[in-house]
């Protein structure tokens, strides 16, 4: 029965694909389809979020906001196992770290991404990130947008050539739907997956980006996701300040890219599938334990530190007990940072699915806090903006552990709808990948070593 249906459904395609290029042309066509594959994705983006706060509201059902709980240390060890289970035997193919997995199959030319890749991360993703997984929805949903993409040019018989462009506007739609972002979302194709450009590629990408993410907006209520007062003005001759930012902010994604590879490599030597997601598990809890607001992919703890309230740190952790002052909080921002990248190599490496660049854009904000609490607390004349530097260096760590620099500048301007602030978010990312760029580039430390 079921390869008689599979035939049926290969029957129907073919008839399907016959009809469009007798009535249609490929240049025509594909600006129809993006349009159509940013609608479904922008709908898939706006489940996977219900999805994922569903669980989540199922899964700290309990547990109060403040202070410390034993349960944060079995969630994410249950919410790994049952992913990987749910990989393993149901799925039955290999879905974690999906843009990577994409980006390989586009270096091989093989376009045809199967049909059940269109589901299958978006529930996998639910479970990890549900039960506290401390990543992102974005790789998972990007995936799906791929296979949408893959699956809809395979069904309407268009080229090889127009499938990989249908890939990365169904990747593109799935990262603007999610973060509700229609630039980051066509600057991702551009600088991760590196599509080509053409005045086709070009149109084609912006309509399924645009729709996408207009779809996931519209479908949650036109709100945004990380609310920020505008009412912030950035000050030009505080650009030293910025740059600062941006050299520190260049450093710490440094470590952060570091730690995910080394621990991607750890997990990657755990040859038994049970051991690797206990193990990942147990590593996720235990930072979960000491600091919940690591639970999940925070932007809502991005929200209360936009709004100044960063005792919202200090009050979900070890140190809820503790005075509240700016030594605390200073505390309390280290300790996030130096887990947040073992956290999130445990969500993506250890047997769960999930995104990498959300974590980014966390980290960002935590970085930013600690740099201006830091100074002012050290320099109390100095007085730096709190909130703008938490901003900024949201764009500032994505530009510099993702070393996609436009995409993290847009990603954060689209996803607050905080436009008057460009320039030091500018300023920052640009600073910080630059630092990135320097200290992975060997051959440029050849090239201008000096010689007495």
């Amino acid at each position: 029965m079921g390869q008689v249906s599979a035939n049926h459904h290969k029957i129907g395609a073919t008839r399907i694909a016959a009809w469009r290029r007798r009535y249609l042309r490929d240049s025509f066509f594909a600006p129809v389809l993006a349009v159509i594959i940013g609608l479904v994705t922008g709908f898939c983006a706006w489940v996977l979020k219900m999805m994922i706060k569903s669980i989540t509201l199922f899964a700290q059902k309990g547990i109060t906001a403040a202070g410390v709980h034993w349960q944060y240390i079995a969630l994410p060890v249950a919410g790994i196992i049952i992913t990987g289970i749910f990989v393993r035997y149901v799925v039955k193919l290999d879905i974690t770290h999906g843009i990577d997995k994409i980006l390989l199959k586009i270096k091989k030319h093989l376009y045809d991404i199967k049909s059940r890749v269109i589901i299958a991360p978006m529930i996998a993703s639910s479970f990890t990130l549900g039960f506290g997984g401390s990543a992102g929805s974005e790789g998972p949903i990007a995936t799906t947008g791929a296979a949408i993409g893959s699956n809809a040019a395979r069904i309407f018989g268009l080229p090889q050539s127009m499938m990989l462009l249908m890939i990365g506007c169904g990747a593109g739609a799935g990262i603007a739907g999610i973060f509700k972002s229609p630039m980051g979302g066509f600057l991702f194709t551009l600088e991760v997956m590196r599509l080509e450009l053409s005045t086709l590629s070009v149109i084609t990408l912006l309509a399924s980006t645009i729709t996408a993410a207009m779809t996931a907006f519209v479908l949650s209520g036109c709100s945004i996701d990380l609310a920020f007062n505008g009412a912030h003005v950035f000050n030009p001759s505080s650009t030293p300040i910025y740059i600062c930012l941006g050299l520190f902010c260049g450093l710490y994604s440094l470590y952060y890219s570091g730690i995910m590879k080394c621990m991607e490599n750890v997990y990657g030597k755990i040859a038994n599938p049970w051991l690797k997601n206990i193990a990942g598990g147990l590593v996720l809890g235990v930072s979960l334990f000491l600091f919940p607001s690591l639970y999940g992919e925070g932007y809502g703890i991005i929200t209360e530190l936009l709004a100044g309230n960063s005792a919202v740190l200090t009050a979900q952790s070890i140190l809820c007990d503790a005075p509240v002052n700016g030594f605390t909080l200073i505390a309390a921002c280290c300790g996030i940072l130096i887990l947040k990248s073992f956290a999130a190599s445990a969500s993506n490496s250890a047997g769960g699915v999930a995104g990498d660049f959300a974590p980014t854009l966390f980290a960002g904000s935590i970085a930013g806090l600690l740099f201006a609490a830091s100074a002012n607390y050290l320099f109390p004349g100095c007085k730096i903006p709190v909130e703008i530097c938490v901003f900024s260096a949201m764009g500032g760590v994505m530009a510099g552990a993702i070393r996609a620099p436009f995409m993290a500048l847009f990603l954060t301007v689209e996803m607050t709808g905080c436009y008057n602030l460009f320039l030091p978010v500018l300023i920052v990312c640009a600073v910080s990948f630059g630092v990135v760029r320097l200290a992975s580039d060997r051959d440029y430390f050849a090239r201008t070593r000096f010689h007495f």
